[in-house]
Parts: C-alpha cells; sequence; structure tokens
C-alpha cells in the first residue's frame, strides 16, 4: 500500500521565493505541496480546512508576522512549523528563536535561487526538515503519573562544578525556561550543546542572552570557562572541555551524524572533571549525548533528562535515561538543579 505524501503549506510574502520553494518541495515525491499563500492571515484562514501536516513559514510577512502566526497556530491548531528564514538578516534572527520558543520546530535557511552555490544544499535541508518535522506529535501528552517533590535519584557521587547541557528539536523554548529557572548568578559555568543550522548559532546565542538572566556568549577555544555564563557550541564544531579545564573547539568527523554533538561535550568533560559534573539532557531526536551521559554517571557525576511528558521529542531524553540519567518534567529540573549545587542531594 502506497503512503501518501506529506502535505505542506508554504507561508512565503515573495513570489519568487514562494514559486522555488514549490519547485524545491516538488522536487520531493514525499512531499506535496497543498498550499502556498502569501500572508499568515491567508494561513489561518485555510489551515482548518486544509489541514496540513508540515507548514514552512516565513518570519517577515506584510500585516501578521511569522512569529504571532506560529503562536495562533500552536494555540488554536498545533502543527509542526519549519521556519524559513534569512539567517543572516538581523531583522530576522531575533523573530526567528521567538518563533522557535513559541512552538516552531526547526529553522532553515531560505533559498536565494537556483544559481546560488549553496542552493542544493539548502534545498535538500529544506526537504529533510520539512519530512522529518512532520512526524513530531506537537500535541503535549499529560503525564499519567505526577512526578513532585525532591526525587531520591539522580545523586551525583562528586559535587559538579560544571553543568553541561544539550538538546536539538524544541529546545529553544525548553532551554529558555530552563535556564529562567536558574539564578542569575549561578555558582558554575554552563557548556551548550543546541543541535541548530551553523548559520544561525550567533544569531542563537544572542537571541538566548537577551531571554534568559545568565550571560550567553559563543563559546571561544582557550576560554577558561566562568561560573554565571553560559558557553554555546558554534555551528559546526565541537565543543570540549580541555585537561587545563579551557573549552576546546574541534573540527573531528561528526559523532552520531553530530557536530557539535553532546557525547563529545560530555565525554570530555567527564575525563576533565573527574566526573565533577552535572549533565542535563532536553528535548531532541536521535540519541545525542548518551554515550556521554553513561561516561559521565560512572565517572561519579550525575544527569537529568526531559521527562517525555514534557519533552516536544523523546528520542535524546530517552536515550539518556536508559544510560543512567534522571527523568524529571522540564518544571523539576531547574529546582532539582538548585538542590544539587546546594549540596542537599549529594551523598
Amino acid at each position: 500500500m502506497a503512503t501518501r505524501p506529506i502535505r505542506v503549506m508554504i507561508v512565503e510574502d515573495s513570489l519568487v521565493v514562494r514559486t522555488l520553494l514549490t519547485h524545491i518541495i516538488a522536487g520531493d515525491p514525499r512531499l506535496e505541496v497543498v498550499a502556498a499563500v502569501a500572508s499568515a492571515e491567508e494561513a489561518l484562514a485555510q489551515l482548518a480546512a486544509i489541514r496540513p501536516d508540515v507548514i514552512s513559514m516565513d518570519i517577515r510577512l506584510p500585516g501578521m508576522d511569522g512569529l504571532e502566526a506560529t503562536r495562533q497556530i500552536m494555540a488554536d491548531q498545533p502543527t509542526p512549523i519549519v521556519v524559513i528564514s534569512a539567517s543572516f538578516d538581523r531583522t530576522q534572527l531575533n523573530p526567528t528563536m521567538d518563533a522557535l520558543r513559541a512552538g516552531a520546530l526547526a529553522a532553515v535557511e531560505k533559498p536565494v535561487g537556483i544559481a546560488d552555490p549553496e542552493y542544493r544544499t539548502i534545498a535538500a535541508e529544506i526537504r529533510t526538515q520539512l519530512v522529518i518535522m512532520s512526524q513530531v506529535a506537537v500535541v503535549r501528552r499529560r503525564m499519567r503519573t505526577p512526578l513532585a517533590g525532591a526525587p531520591t535519584a539522580g545523586r551525583p557521587r562528586i559535587a559538579p562544578r560544571m553543568l553541561l547541557c544539550a538538546a536539538s528539536t524544541g529546545g529553544p523554548q525548553a532551554l529558555a525556561k530552563l535556564f529562567n529557572s536558574l539564578p542569575a548568578d549561578l555558582s558554575l559555568p554552563v557548556l551548550l550543546v543546541q543541535h541548530m543550522g551553523g548559520a544561525f548559532m550567533d544569531g542563537f546565542a544572542s537571541w538566548l542572552d537577551s531571554v534568559v538572566p545568565q550571560r550567553v556568549e559563543l563559546a571561544r577555544a582557550a576560554v577558561l570557562p566562568q561560573p554565571g555564563t553560559i558557553y554555546v557550541a558554534p555551528g559546526d564544531r565541537h565543543l570540549t572541555l580541555m585537561p587545563s579545564g579551557k573549552l576546546g573547539l574541534s573540527e573531528a568527523p561528526p559523532v552520531g551524524g553530530q557536530r557539535p554533538a553532546a557525547t563529545v561535550l560530555f565525554t570530555s568533560a567527564a575525563a576533565a572533571l573527574d566526573g565533577a559534573a552535572l549533565a542535563v539532557v532536553l528535548t531532541g531526536m536521535g540519541e545525542d549525548g548518551a554515550a556521554g551521559v553513561r561516561q559521565l554517571v560512572d565517572a561519579g557525576g550525575a544527569a537529568i533528562a526531559e521527562h517525555e511528558s514534557t519533552a516536544v521529542v523523546n528520542g535524546m531524553p530517552a536515550a539518556a535515561v536508559r544510560q543512567g540519567a534522571l527523568a524529571l518534567p522540564l518544571d523539576l529540573i531547574g529546582p532539582h538543579v538548585k538542590r544539587i549545587l546546594a549540596r542537599e542531594v549529594v551523598q
């Protein structure tokens, strides 16, 4: 029995780009364009009747912008959304990141034209993200069993000196919530791997710095990480912690298809700190970070993974739990981290 194509709605005000996106999507037999509209208002008016499997969303639109459209769609008729953004256009970077926080699942560079040297790469990424994100169930599930109180599991044997975080699909929203639940004067540095297109990483770091109380900066090699600062892995380079305690950046091959990879970060920190680190694995596809969680836990550290009840995608968290991480809903991760740092749950 043949599988029906994935139904795509394109929301893009530029006729040239809208035509180009239609051409790109038509080149993949897994995908079918069922609507191509020039405004958010048109998209919202047609959404209930068309019921697309995934939406390609521009940010800068006439009238209602793509950010507000994302908010309304996620509130009224949740549908997977992939933001198609001019990644280096500063007028779109913050709205793009805000759209990810509002529930969009991924951001992809906007194609310039068929003659552009990066056209094939960008076109392939657009098709891939539309296919993958169409499979994400964006309606959150309710928890079957309430989790409350201070967990007795997930206790590090060694007091942590570094907080390590990893996220992928749905990460910007979860990271903003996590870091806003932690103090601005956090007593240890934070090293962060967020899977996202390399062209967006500068903008992501700037956006995160604007929405959380801690200082956020893009990681640089040979920097000694400072308490209260979040260091974001740059695009397409592994972030590591060196034996000297300084940050390292590596162009080594991807691990598990990812560069930067959380597993590389967690493994390096477990060795450099003799296990004195706490890892947090949030929503994301795949299993990145799981092997590093095992090494960190074996070395005496601890790991927390977002519970399936709140994770947009439970791939990375579930893999981390299988390797020894404690599963907690997103709202409880920050309080548990604070208890660990206050030595309330350190054995």
